[in-house]
């Protein structure tokens, strides 16, 4: 009711000021792009099975929030569930992560790798294209792994944004749906896709081999406290808490305040704000031996050193 219900109260009013002034639609989209981004928390929690205590009510929240911000139940559950599972192990990285090269890994590349890799980490590829190649080409096809029931809610998932986005542009006119939810979809991505990445890219995180890697370590060390302001961090669904969540991904999204305030223990772990967060778009690779981030200037003292 606080999530759901305003985002399409939001997409009606945007729908109305088009005949005003798309400036004062831009207002609307915003705002609705917020709502998107708190409506794919609710999405998300469904997947870990955690925002209701039934698994049907999960599910039927779940795959209706996924088709309301694009994203295929099935897929983004098995994907994300992996991510849960391997966060900051190096030795099973690139399922439903950040790519992430070590120094040394880097520097074993190709030229051409090298820019491809560098092309990825830009900030303006990043969240530019980003969006785009999610929304369009990553979530509307299969893994060559996908199973029967994953593949079959990919189908429909295309198949009911499809019929919806038809509907809507035969009522509404294809210039009108394009107006608004385009900017909506486009904004909300980039905001999902900075909280992802922020929440894994900050200076000392925590990345280890399989032979040493640790699951706690990795919630408490390798997921960062992402100290929002009230409003961004009510938008966001309490995402920010994300050390707790990868603690344990059962505990629902508006709960994870509570389980912070109550437990000393979650408030010693590394936290950024919006102004330190900025510093993780200089990050590009992981220096094992330093146990940190560094950027791609760096790379040169240390192709000189192991020279």
């Amino acid at each position: 009711m606080n999530t759901v219900a305003p985002y399409f109260m939001l997409w009606a009013a945007a729908y109305w000021s088009l005949s005003v002034s798309y400036w004062i639609t831009l207002c609307f989209v915003i705002l609705a792009a917020g709502f998107a981004v708190r409506m794919f928390i609710i999405f998300h929690d469904c997947c870990h099975d955690s925002f209701f205590g039934n698994r049907n009510a999960n599910l039927i929240v779940g795959v209706f929030t996924g088709l309301m911000t694009f994203f295929p139940y099935y897929q983004w559950k098995h994907e994300h569930a992996m991510h849960h599972a391997t966060s900051s192990n190096l030795s099973r990285r690139g399922i439903g992560d950040i790519w992430t090269l070590t120094v040394d890994e880097y520097l074993a590349l190709s030229t051409f790798r090298k820019m491809g890799y560098r092309l990825y980490r830009n900030p303006l590829i990043m969240f530019g294209l980003g969006p785009l190649y999610l929304f369009f080409v990553v979530y509307r096809v299969n893994h060559k792994r996908a199973g029967r029931k994953e593949r079959w809610n990919t189908y429909a998932t295309n198949l009911g944004l499809a019929g919806i986005v038809s509907l809507l542009c035969w009522w509404l006119g294809w210039k009108s749906v394009l107006l608004i939810q385009g900017p909506i979809l486009y904004l909300s991505g980039i905001a999902g896709i900075w909280l992802f990445y922020v929440q894994h890219q900050f200076e000392e995180t925590y990345y280890e081999k399989e032979d040493v890697w640790n699951f706690v370590s990795a919630a408490m060390e390798g997921s960062s406290y992402y100290k929002l302001p009230k409003l961004l961090q009510w938008m966001t669904g309490n995402i920010g808490f994300h050390h707790i969540h990868h603690l344990s991904s059962r505990i629902p999204n508006y709960y994870l305040q509570q389980v912070c305030q109550r437990n000393a223990y979650m408030h010693n772990v590394s936290s950024i704000d919006l102004r330190t967060s900025l510093r993780s778009l200089r990050y590009r690779v992981w220096d094992e031996e330093k146990k940190r981030f560094v950027g791609f200037s760096d790379l040169s003292i240390r192709k000189t050193e192991k020279c």
